[in-house]
């Protein structure tokens, strides 16, 4: 493995959660469902949120999988690496589903399901209670999905590698790293993740971890490869071959997705080819888009800047507390029923100050460190 630091890594981790931050903004507008909605939505708001849908939650598993590999190569054995990833994922999601989280499941019932009783009563008497109500499982981690699962995934991680011996590993490496040399990188994830689709076609996403196999499958192979990526950098030759027709293609693929939701806006049922067409789609534009960006930092973003530790160490407490802000300045903002463009720069303003504000005074009292997911000092 090269030890180098790839600092385009780093840039396109702050990226994606950056966009996620932005996504979820958006969904305060869009007209899927969702815990707080704007009193009128916005059908067009669909088209921009569907052009990052294909890719943006499968891009942190990738740079979460590259970042975890170059972990597990600094700790250098398997129970150090799940001791520490356990530390450091596990503690500030148990923390957020305590404190940061419960205000959005009383505002979800409050504002659409009439709901009774204010939010204290509700924190000290319904959401620990182990219960649904009216659908909405209690107590719950919300966006934090996406924590649990990559500790699943490197839990799994850690275990293949305490019971699987090095020589039989690193053929395993060399094995897949020869099937995506070349424009391999592009095709086989792809057609990988079209037959994942094909094979589960009405498979919904339940972000539950139980009941979620076809999107494990998904997400495990773009945490995988991103894994391979790092400790078989030889592959970015591959990224340099193909990235730009990999953006060619994220651009072509998007087509008859947009053209799909412009034609059969919101919660019109379209027809059954015009489904699976879509979907087939998503899963093209999902996937260059990947190996697109992944080009654009390796060729563009490999480089430090005085910035970039600070924004890479702030992205995880920005992640834990930004959808909870959102959903609480939404909640007075459809009370005061403000109109679209002053909630949105309200949104995202408070939104920056919110997350850097959590972060910096977090960041600044010892033991609240790993309650947000940073390093003890």
């Amino acid at each position: 493995m090269n030890s180098t630091r790839h600092y385009g890594m780093d840039w396109l981790r702050i990226g994606a959660f950056t966009l996620l931050i932005l996504y979820h903004i958006g969904m305060y507008f869009v007209p899927w469902g969702w815990h707080v909605k704007i009193a009128q939505p916005l059908d067009w708001v669909a088209i921009p949120m569907l052009a990052t849908n294909g890719w943006r939650l499968a891009l942190l598993f990738f740079v979460s999988g590259y970042a975890s590999a170059a972990l597990f190569a600094k700790l250098g054995g398997s129970g150090a690496f799940a001791r520490s990833r356990s530390t450091r994922l596990l503690i500030p999601l148990i923390f957020a589903v305590i404190v940061i989280i419960p205000p959005q499941p009383w505002i979800d019932l409050a504002g659409q399901h009439g709901y009774p009783h204010g939010f204290l009563h509700f924190w000290l008497h319904d959401y620990f209670g182990f219960q649904f109500i009216d659908g909405i499982a209690l107590p719950t981690w919300q966006h934090l999905w996406f924590v649990v699962y990559l500790w699943v995934y490197t839990m799994l991680a850690a275990l293949v590698i305490a019971v699987v011996p090095a020589p039989a590993r690193a053929r395993i490496s060399d094995g897949a790293a020869r099937l995506l040399r070349g424009w391999g990188l592009l095709i086989v994830p792809m057609l990988l993740w079209i037959a994942i689709y094909l094979a589960f076609p009405e498979h919904d996403e339940t972000h539950a971890l139980f009941d979620d196999g076809p999107s494990h499958l998904h997400y495990l192979m773009a945490f995988g490869v991103g894994w391979l990526l790092r400790v078989r950098p030889e592959l970015f030759a591959a990224v340099a071959r193909c990235w730009q027709a990999a953006a060619v293609l994220a651009v072509i693929a998007f087509m008859p997705i947009g053209w799909v939701e412009w034609t059969w806006p919101g919660d019109t049922r379209a027809p059954d080819w015009a489904v699976t067409m879509f979907h087939v789609a998503r899963q093209v534009q999902g996937w260059a888009t990947i190996v697109a960006l992944l080009g654009i930092a390796d060729r563009y973003w490999n480089r430090d800047h005085p910035k970039r530790a600070m924004l890479a160490e702030a992205v995880f407490p920005f992640y834990i507390i930004h959808q909870t802000i959102i959903v609480v300045v939404g909640w007075c903002l459809l009370g005061a029923n403000v109109t679209a463009l002053p909630s949105f720069l309200i949104l995202l303003a408070a939104t920056v100050t919110g997350c850097w504000l959590f972060y910096r005074i977090g960041r600044s009292i010892g033991w609240l460190r790993p309650l947000i997911g940073l390093q003890r000092r």
